[in-house]
């Protein structure tokens, strides 16, 4: 994934500019900020969805002869989960040109540029654009959201049944051992407290070692750190099948090497490190199987 990816999943574009016609009305919907025309209809018919954690929500809850265009991002072959099915649907590369051509009666995004927020302003087009999400509750609450613009409440209250039932699998039973871990995500920042992940950690009975490092946020953490309080799994953001990861750099380490028979290692897809909603169930899965894993080296 390269780093325009995830600035756009972490929401590090521009807002989107306030409407300035007079037929538009800017409000809030939960976490979501709304431009949209005065009259709006119930059941959009050309979705376009810019951000590729919503175009994985998308695409499980509307009708695909719906879909007007997804990011580009979901055809990476590694880099999303949906790579297969967002390649058989149109996409946009994000531009102001591309959107407009598409005809659409309702757009979904995270954060973009606000010459192309006031673009769509000016032709009227609905625009919804999300917040990241950093709790489990969030993430649900955003799948109910984008299940509500598109017409499907029942498809979404199906899909958040579905994403708890996983969660609630792929917890560990009662009286199973937690272990520290740390996620290192590519570029060596560090996965921290108050995150997504950071509560998946914790469902999945992993205890985010980013806390114990001072870390506030997602940033780097000095190998210093690790190497005097080690944790006991060590996962890291694998951007493609067999490319090296910092956790297994980390564990070559000279300075490690004392205290390397003491860690269990793993690689973690890197696709799974930064959206919520239905790729929840496979970060689950992913985090109970290196949490087995991890015990089971330790007994």
């Amino acid at each position: 994934m390269d780093l325009d990816r995830r600035l756009l999943i972490a929401g590090g574009a521009v807002a989107v500019a306030a409407a300035a016609s007079a037929t538009a009305a800017v409000g809030r919907v939960g976490k979501a900020a709304v431009v949209a025309p005065a009259v709006v209809s119930a059941s959009p018919q050309r979705i376009v969805s810019l951000n590729p954690c919503l175009d994985v929500i998308l695409i499980q809850l509307a009708d695909h002869s719906r879909i007007a265009a997804l990011s580009h991002y979901s055809r990476e072959a590694y880099g999303s989960t949906i790579a297969p099915v967002a390649r058989t649907l149109p996409f946009t590369y994000g531009t102001a040109e591309e959107i407009i051509a598409k005809e659409p009666d309702l757009v979904i995004t995270g954060r973009f540029s606000a010459a192309t927020g006031r673009a769509l302003d000016r032709l009227g087009v609905r625009t919804v654009v999300f917040d990241v999400p950093e709790t489990v509750e969030a993430s649900l609450a955003q799948v109910r959201e984008v299940a509500r613009l598109v017409g499907a409440p029942e498809r979404g209250e199906v899909l958040v049944a579905r994403i708890e039932a996983a969660l609630a699998e792929a917890a560990p039973k009662p009286g199973t051992p937690r272990l520290s871990t740390l996620v290192f995500m590519p570029g060596g920042f560090a996965s921290g407290p108050g995150t997504l992940m950071d509560e998946m950690m914790r469902r999945m009975g992993l205890d985010n070692a980013a806390a114990k490092y001072g870390l506030r946020q997602s940033m780097s953490v000095p190998l210093e750190q690790v190497i005097a309080d080690p944790p006991d799994l060590l996962l890291s953001g694998e951007v493609s099948p067999g490319a090296p990861s910092r956790a297994l750099r980390v564990m070559s380490h000279p300075a490690l090497r004392h205290v390397a028979g003491h860690m269990s290692h793993a690689t973690f897809p890197e696709r799974l490190l930064f959206c919520g909603g239905p790729v929840l169930i496979q970060t689950a899965a992913v985090l109970a199987r290196a949490r087995e894993t991890a015990l089971k080296g330790r007994r």
